[in-house]
């Protein structure tokens, strides 16, 4: 069995980690209401997609 023969310091788990990160989120505009929503989704504001209303908000 593999064992390390030496512990791995803080510096070097790091660097090794360097390309494990959160990435933001794409946002897009809806076609309807120009809100910002993320793509390929219903727009929570106006309930449109595409074009077409998918939902029926209430207004508020």
């Amino acid at each position: 069995m593999a064992v390390p023969r030496s512990k791995t310091s803080r510096s070097q788990r790091d660097h090794r980690r360097g390309h494990i990160k959160i990435t933001e989120s794409a946002l897009s505009e809806c076609t309807n209401c120009n809100a910002l929503i993320r793509p390929h989704r219903v727009c929570p504001e106006c309930g449109f997609y595409k074009g077409v209303e998918v939902i029926e908000v209430k207004a508020s």
